[in-house]
């Protein structure tokens, strides 16, 4: 009966991470937040891109520039602060304060482990994931 209840919740699990993320959502909160910086095609030529001492990454690219695995972990902790990138002497402005909220949309991970996050962190990870090459 336990094993049955834990390959349910298991399931349960993996079954939301699919489901939770608004892509549209998504694109809405990129545009709004990052695409001064890595363009509205998101491949790193935004209008603020030329002030900044690092360039911005190539968004597209991320999963190609990773054996073709999308880095959801680094992702997600960039974009949370948890995994600062200095970009223009200070850390890459971090919006988990602004998608702060109740994290309980789980993201599962290629080791297999969930990994608790905001609606509109998954949201903006799911658009991105979309446009990879």
């Amino acid at each position: 009966m336990r094993r049955s209840l834990a390959c349910l919740a298991a399931f349960g699990l993996c079954a939301s991470a699919l489901w939770a993320q608004d892509v549209d959502h998504g694109k809405s909160l990129f545009q709004t937040h990052c695409a001064a910086c890595h363009g509205a095609n998101a491949e790193g030529k935004g209008p603020l891109a030329g002030a900044l001492l690092l360039q911005p990454a190539d968004l597209t690219a991320l999963a190609a520039g990773n054996g073709g695995e999308f880095p959801l972990e680094r992702v997600l902790k960039r974009i949370d602060g948890t995994d600062p990138l200095v970009s223009h002497g200070s850390p890459m402005p971090v919006y988990g304060l602004y998608f702060e909220g109740v994290a309980n949309t789980p993201m599962k991970l290629p080791s297999g482990q969930p990994m608790l996050v905001s609606q509109p962190i998954a949201d903006l990870v799911g658009y991105l994931q979309s446009l990879q090459k």
